[in-house]
């Protein structure tokens, strides 16, 4: 196993239990395209360069749309929050 192996799967391993542990979904679909990301990265260094492609195309592309439209669609996330949210200063 050379350094890059042992890196990306460690970042794979921490996608996975940060997914699981998040609470705010819109970040968890960020880290879960992060994920599909990296696993397109260690397909390529598997030399399986056409599930790279896929993985990054459906994993990371389309998956990711079809779940970013659907918390849209319950109103879990909004337009006018991400604007107001940019807007306004870190309360603490």
């Amino acid at each position: 196993m050379t350094l890059l192996d042992g890196i990306l799967l460690t970042f794979l391993i921490i996608c996975a239990v940060a997914v699981s542990v998040k609470r705010n979904l819109l970040a968890s679909i960020v880290i879960y395209m992060g994920f599909s990301l990296i696993m397109s990265v260690i397909w390529l260094t598997l030399e399986a360069p056409d599930l790279a492609i896929t993985e990054a195309a459906v994993g990371a592309g389309v998956t990711g749309l079809l779940f970013l439209a659907t918390l849209k669609k319950i109103h879990a996330i909004k337009a006018d929050d991400v604007r107001d949210r940019e807007d306004k200063p870190d309360e603490k």
